[in-house]
């Protein structure tokens, strides 16, 4: 198969795509993916493309039909080589997304370029038609403006940005060549983040031996406005970070933070993969109950990566662990829905709000899961083995290959690193929802660190149990404390606070008015649905949400603390 990219009139951001493609049989199937790695929803990228037409070696028209929602089917009885031209509409600028304006051509070409069902593994080339000034940034880059795949797998996982704008460095670590790319507006500090990037790179190799690739391009996508996000491939990954003025100031935790989570991913679901999502199928959703291995394991080895590499001090490192148990104690869905089953519905719910209390993060939860797992590990070894074994061990006996794993080889692999059977996790809190807060405070004590709770700095959630976002200048309640005075006084989700004790109030200043109020009975002013209504809020004689932060024992024993040193090899 061979594409071509071609930019007519970027502000319309239409990118023209054709396919050239042998026909030897009577019809030929098209599929444009439904989904794409890294965000198990579906996508149907369909909706974006316009004005598809096909056209035989002569120009002759070539009909076709629709088959189902991205599913096209061309007959070819006449000819054996067509050629496929459609327009894709690029709006999006997000870590997974395609987007055309004066400034760049980004694709991620999981989203806009078909493939053949039957024919996988045929090689692909992609002819960029661009300005002359532009660069490209790209995993597959082959010539000057041409890519090539072995696949469409390849191709589906190998993003490019093609622009005036981008900067670029590399470094190296055991044989292998790191490259990072930033496009936007942006003075990267090149000796301090190649200094850091080195770092936890070198530390994630010597845990794994090797790394899957011979290089490796961080595709980092710096905006004027507030963002972030991350998407895996095996080659690269791309990231969205802004505005452009903080990268380098309070956003740089952010940035070295997704970028060693994406990188750890090359190993854990790009290589080390579930299978029921080997090989991958882009028709349909691809389900799995693993979400806490693949995100799970990926979100705390990330972070702890970099403490392990000297690039966080302890302090930092303690401060994001402490906001994974802010979120697992904030989500009541952890009495109602399993993180393995959470997993399975992230094709249904799992990146939105959802039914309050209805599941977990699988990130969060999983991270909380790996962590119990590890300390774990340490304890059933005196402190001798931990899940970077079992991580290793996975990818030499599985992602080598590509060869698909189960839960039950990753439970196996866990009692072969440890001695002993961790079933009994498995059972109770990966697939059920017992409380897991008792095993979190054990493993933290085993490493002299403990948990602290305090009044939440949310005064409003502290005080009558509601968690607000500012709408229209008003707090609207986003949350709600099961039990709490709001709700048994009749409050619900998405009501507007517009008044305090007949005090009118704004986002900005309801958590003061609360305060002024917090000794006298509270009666509260909402807009729902149109409506004025007010509600009287009983005294429970109780608070509510509390902020928790993971913190260094003040007078640790010895045993813990060489806990915590072999933690951190």
């Amino acid at each position: 198969m061979h594409y071509k990219f071609s930019i007519d009139a970027p502000n319309q951001q239409f990118i023209s795509i054709s396919v050239t493609l042998s026909s030897p049989n009577q019809t030929v199937r098209l599929q444009l993916p439904s989904w794409r790695p890294g965000r198990y929803e579906l996508g149907n990228f369909a909706k974006n493309v316009k004005s598809l037409s096909a056209f035989d070696d002569h120009g002759k028209s070539v009909s076709f039909r629709k088959l189902n929602k991205d599913l096209w089917e061309f007959d070819t009885h006449e000819t054996e080589r067509i050629t496929v031209n459609y327009k894709y509409y690029a709006k999006d600028l997000n870590a997974g997304s395609t987007y055309l304006d004066a400034t760049q051509l980004y694709v991620n070409p999981v989203n806009c370029c078909f493939y053949q069902p039957d024919s996988m593994d045929a090689p692909i080339t992609v002819e960029l038609d661009i300005p002359q000034d532009w660069t490209i940034a790209s995993p597959i880059l082959k010539g000057n403006k041409t890519l090539e795949a072995s696949s469409f797998d390849q191709l589906a996982d190998s993003p490019f940005i093609c622009s005036a704008q981008l900067q670029h460095e590399t470094y190296s670590c055991r044989g292998v060549k790191f490259h990072i790319w930033f496009n936007g507006l942006i003075f990267p500090d090149w000796n301090r983040l190649i200094s850091d990037f080195t770092k936890f790179t070198e530390k994630q190799l010597e845990k794994f031996l090797e790394f899957p690739t011979d290089e490796y391009h961080f595709l980092i996508q710096i905006l004027p406005y507030p963002a972030y996000h991350g998407v895996e491939h095996e080659q690269c990954t791309v990231i969205t970070l802004g505005p452009s003025y903080e990268v380098f100031g309070k956003l740089y935790k952010e940035l070295l933070g997704v970028s060693s989570h994406e990188l750890y991913h090359t190993w854990n679901v790009k290589t080390i993969r579930p299978a029921d999502m080997v090989p991958y199928d882009f028709s349909k959703e691809n389900y799995t109950a693993m979400g806490y291995l693949t995100e799970g394991v990926t979100t705390y080895m990330g972070d702890l990566m970099l403490y392990k590499s000297d690039v966080f001090t302890l302090e930092q490192y303690l401060d994001e662990l402490s906001n994974q148990f802010q979120k697992h104690f904030d989500n009541f869905g952890r009495f109602n829905y399993s993180v393995a089953a959470s997993s399975f519905d992230t094709w249904l719910d799992g990146y939105q709000a959802g039914v309050p209390g209805r599941k977990v993060s699988i990130y969060t939860e999983g991270c909380l899961i790996a962590f119990i797992t590890d300390v774990m590990l340490m304890k059933a070894t005196d402190n001798n083995r931990k899940l970077d074994e079992v991580m290793r061990a996975l990818y030499h006996s599985f992602g080598r290959d590509k060869i698909g794993l189960t839960e039950a080889d990753y439970l196996a692999a866990i009692k072969n690193v440890g001695g002993t059977s961790f079933g009994w996790l498995f059972q109770e809190y990966i697939h059920g929802t017992k409380a897991y807060e008792g095993l979190l405070v054990d493993c933290l004590d085993h490493l002299g660190l403990e948990l602290k709770q305090a009044p939440s700095d949310d005064f409003v959630a502290y005080f009558i149990g509601v968690k607000c976002l500012p709408v229209n200048g008003r707090p609207q309640v986003m949350a709600v404390f099961p039990g709490c005075g709001f709700e048994v006084a009749g409050g619900m989700i998405g009501d507007e606070i517009v008044a305090v004790n007949d005090v009118a109030v704004t986002a900005n200043d309801i958590a003061s008015w609360m305060k002024f109020f917090q000794h006298q009975s509270i009666k509260l002013t909402l807009i729902r649905a149109g409506r004025l209504i007010q509600l009287l809020i009983p005294e429970m004689n109780r608070t509510y949400y509390s902020k928790y932060s993971v913190v260094i024992q003040e007078h640790p024993i010895k045993t813990q603390i060489d806990a915590l040193a072999r933690y951190k090899l």
